[in-house]
């Protein structure tokens, strides 16, 4: 997003540091689980100086963890997004790592005199170890990082082209993300439509053919192209006028409003096919992964939350009359209907005189059980049987009611396209704020960027995230 300064470096190099030493004392703590914590027989007497042996190849295993650290991007700096949303990364690190050294400690162990051959335990006890440093100091380090980030000046001046709803999602976007310190300076009108809700008019620098004198009465270090519709002309001019004044330039595809797969490029003999790329779940090895995944997170699921539902069947049975659970119908894979099940959270017969409405801030059919259910995303805990059943995913779309599905599909672009997988529990729309009452294409992006991305450790942050998400949770 932007170049690096000094602090950029300087928490680079703080990060390498702190990995570092993670990464021993994680081998090292092992290592002492193993041979002197008691928690694991003993069937032959390690050598006096196995300490000494395990710390050398503690340092030869902490270099091939930088390195595989390195290339997964895990000391980029300036970092952006939450720390949940790194867990699966610094995870991913940290296995590959441990498969690494074990790769080597069987190469060595010819090499090593018999008695000395490393532990395959304690290699196994430092994935675990390792990962309880790592996050511990990555999470201290993150904190200290966004502080001394929002204390700071704001030292990137950012220019926006144009003044769309692109436009205004860019802008929200880089004020939430305090250590890019970037200040939006304001927008460029690309094109006579008025500008987007939230862009105030005092912020409108004036047109496209205003650019170079804002450039020379501004210190301006990045232009950001908000996905306008411009000539390759007028594009090259504004490049090189970027280029005359070392200003960095990037542009939002104009794809985003609308696509954001990667494309399929094929051949039928000599005729060139251009398509959609295959979703990652339209893989046959994918699904059987996603299904374990949802089967052993539905089983654990019904297993925690067990005590929860007894306890709200209980409040719920005593503050309003009507059944504990509530059953209604939606729409799941391929469009195909089924009976989802929630606990109950809003008094019988709701919407008898209003119909199907989405839930408001201020919903009166809503019981006083019900509100805090709601807010604690409780409600949903029994939709794990749904999830069991294979009705639904632990994450992907929310199921919507068929009455809004017939709506959307035709009032809302790419809407149907959310049902190719199997709907979730939670999802990337859920998780960001976007449920209720609030924008169906906003949603739908978030929806296809995720059946677009999928993988497991995307849903395992999903999962992560909704834990501690309560927006419009209502």
């Amino acid at each position: 997003m932007r170049r690096k300064d000094t602090l950029d470096v300087l928490n680079s190099l703080l990060a390498v540091t702190a990995d570092a030493a993670a990464i021993f004392g994680g081998f090292m703590l092992a290592t002492w689980i193993r041979f002197d914590a008691g928690w694991f027989p003993i069937r032959r007497a390690p050598p006096s100086h196995f300490y000494r042996l395990y710390a050398l190849g503690a340092l030869v295993a902490t270099l091939v963890f930088l390195l595989v650290f390195r290339a997964l991007g895990l000391f980029t700096r300036p970092q952006t997004g939450s720390f949940l949303n790194k867990i699966p990364r610094v995870l991913r690190a940290t296995a590959i790592g441990i498969v690494l050294t074990m790769v080597l400690a069987f190469a060595t162990q010819n090499e090593i005199q018999e008695g000395q051959a490393f532990s395959k335990l304690t290699i196994g006890l430092s994935f675990l170890t390792i990962s309880f440093l790592a996050l511990l100091e990555r999470y201290i380090l993150f904190r200290i990082e966004w502080n001394a980030a929002r204390h700071s000046r704001q030292a990137h001046n950012v220019l926006i082209l144009g003044a769309d709803s692109v436009a205004a999602h860019l802008r929200r976007t880089l004020s939430r993300e305090a250590m890019l310190r970037s200040r939006v300076l304001g927008f460029l009108r690309t094109d006579a439509a008025p500008p987007a809700e939230g862009i105030q008019p005092d912020e409108i620098l004036g047109t496209l053919d205003d650019l170079a004198a804002v450039i020379a009465r501004r210190p301006v270090d990045q232009i950001i192209l908000a996905g306008a519709h411009l000539d390759h002309d007028r594009m090259f001019d504004i490049l090189l006028l970027c280029e005359r004044h070392l200003i960095d330039f990037n542009m939002v595809p104009d794809l985003f409003r609308l696509l954001t797969v990667s494309m399929d490029f094929q051949s039928l003999d000599d005729i060139p096919l251009l398509g959609v790329k295959r979703w990652p779940l339209d893989h046959f090895w994918n699904r059987m992964l996603k299904r374990a995944e949802d089967l052993l997170g539905a089983l654990l699921g019904l297993l925690l939350a067990a005590p929860v539902v007894a306890v709200a069947a209980v409040c719920i049975k005593l503050t309003s009359p009507g059944p504990v659970f509530y059953h209604q119908e939606r729409c799941g894979q391929k469009g195909r209907l089924f009976r989802l099940h929630k606990l109950r959270t809003m008094h019988m017969d709701a919407e008898k005189e209003s119909g199907p409405v989405f839930a408001s801030p201020d919903d009166a059919r809503r019981t006083p059980v019900g509100r805090l259910l709601r807010r604690l995303n409780a409600d949903e805990l029994p939709q794990f049987w749904n999830v069991l059943k294979g009705e639904m995913s632990l994450v992907g779309p929310r199921p919507e009611r068929p009455h809004f599905v017939e709506k959307f599909k035709t009032d809302v672009s790419r809407y149907m396209w959310r049902h190719v997988s199997k709907p979730g529990l939670t999802g990337w729309a859920q998780v960001n704020g976007l449920r209720g009452d609030t924008s169906i294409e906003e949603r739908i992006k978030y929806d296809l960027y995720y059946l677009e991305n999928w993988s497991p450790a995307f849903d395992f942050k999903i999962l992560l995230k909704t834990l501690v998400a309560r927006d419009n949770a209502y």
